[in-house]
């Protein structure tokens, strides 16, 4: 027999080493390097019959690659279209990650109902009156959807070959082994092994594969980075399961763009595409609150309408505390100091809280405006007029800087109805005969001006 082959691997981020040691070089974690087995046997999983007899494959001069547009599946579903710059592209392998219980089972159980192709939806965490009842619950129809239970690789590749799917959907990669490997499931060998296999039969065959991933307490996807490397797109199922919103976000695309998001809202049967998210992030209230702006932000290619809610109060305990939820932190504090030394609010000894409605977390900086409209806006206890709407940046000389893509952003505001918009004088604004007022502004004086006297 041959001798057993085995080598240490870090459970956390997949690095490998000789011997065992107690702090992992890559990722600095202590005590997560462990022993796998690595003895693999020369055997393939996925045999095709047109391997051996096809030949290896010429170079091409770049002018002679066809470049015609590829043809994807649409996946009945406007969200995940959008994230994934169109629909599912065949032979591509999708990863997708979340937290437990977020709804990443329920989205591709509910897509795999509805999709005019055949599906296999194989799952290793769930029995099939499980999965059953789920179906049942989100929709009564589901005629070309074929559920197995099967965590041995060799064998759900053996139902492949017998019902011939044209998209097949692994729940989760982390229960997956093969024979050829001899570690557990979930282990560092098993996840590339298994991977590969669905990679080289997917790249075969034509038939795209979508992939659930765990991920860890970091919010990273479980096992190895270059899980993350050999797939074609990396999706984030994300949200609070306190919030009933839940937001689709690209993280790698091969195929499309990684700036794109979907929204969906978690129901009883199910979950809802929400087509227009800014009536959501935006609250309907009868009265004016202080504290409130709203900002007109992109994602990708759609404008968003989003509120910023400030608090400002006096420091009990003297140190002054900054918190925010859903804004960059570090950034607060530029704004509040710009606020402070240019335009000469005293705002160094007093509590600032921010919150972005909704449960959504954003980057653009084209919300600084808001941001400065709802400190100031809560510091000065007056209410900034609920038809008035932001979009700039804040510079460190207190200066409103351009932001991009400020038509669209005004054709948004306009559609739902503000009357004013307060933008950089900077932009260049191509838009003729528009039904909102667009105030031009400079610096941030000029804002606190026109808001409040």
């Amino acid at each position: 027999m041959s001798k057993v082959k085995t080598t240490f691997f870090c459970q956390n981020c997949g690095a490998q080493y000789a011997k065992w040691q107690g702090q992992c070089n890559s990722c600095k974690e202590w005590n997560t390097i462990a022993e796998e087995i690595i003895q693999k046997q020369e055997k393939t999983a996925w045999k095709s019959e047109t391997t051996s007899s096809s030949k290896a494959p010429k170079p091409l001069r770049i002018d002679e690659i066809d470049s015609a547009q590829e043809i994807r599946m649409d996946t009945t579903d406007t969200e995940l279209n959008r994230v994934l710059g169109g629909g599912i592209v065949p032979g591509s392998l999708i990863l997708l990650g979340g937290e437990p219980g977020i709804g990443k089972s329920t989205l591709l159980l509910q897509i795999s109902l509805k999709l005019p192709y055949k599906t296999l939806y194989v799952s290793g965490e769930e029995s099939q009156k499980q999965i059953k009842m789920r179906a049942e619950r989100i929709t009564p129809s589901g005629d070309n959807c074929y559920i197995l239970t099967e965590t041995k690789t060799q064998n759900i590749f053996k139902q492949i070959e017998a019902i011939e799917p044209e998209i097949v959907i692994i729940d989760s990669i982390q229960t997956l082994h093969t024979d050829y490997i001899e570690s557990t499931p979930g282990s560092i060998s098993q996840i590339r092994e298994t991977t590969a296999e669905l990679i080289k039969f997917a790249k075969e065959t034509n038939i795209p594969v979508i992939l659930i991933g765990h991920i860890t307490k970091d919010g990273n996807i479980a096992g190895p980075k270059i899980l993350e490397h050999m797939v074609d797109t990396v999706l984030q199922f994300e949200g609070d399961r306190n919030h009933v919103y839940r937001i689709l976000r690209s993280l790698k695309n091969r195929f499309g763009s990684t700036a794109e998001i979907g929204i969906y809202e978690m129901l009883g049967n199910g979950l809802r595409e929400v087509s227009n998210p800014s009536e959501i992030l935006i609250s309907h209230k009868d009265e004016e609150l202080s504290g409130t702006a709203i900002a007109s932000t992109l994602e990708g290619m759609r404008p968003l309408m989003i509120e910023i809610q400030a608090l400002v109060s006096t420091a009990v305990y003297g140190t002054p505390q900054r918190s925010t939820t859903g804004y960059n932190a570090k950034r607060l504090n530029m704004i509040l100091a710009v606020l402070e030394k240019r335009a000469g609010f005293r705002l160094g000894a007093k509590d600032v809280f921010l919150n972005v409605t909704g449960g959504i977390s954003v980057d653009d900086p084209a919300i600084d405006l808001a941001v400065v409209a709802a400190i100031l806006s809560s510091n000065e206890d007056i209410a900034v007029n609920k038809d008035f709407c932001f979009a700039g940046e804040v510079g460190l000389s207190g200066e409103i800087r351009p932001v991009n893509r400020v038509d669209q952003r005004i054709q948004e505001a306009e559609k739902l109805g503000f009357s004013t918009i307060f933008v950089s004088k900077y932009n260049k604004i191509a838009l003729k005969n528009t039904g909102i007022n667009i105030r031009l502004v400079a610096k941030i004086e000029d804002v606190a001006s026109e808001l409040f006297g």
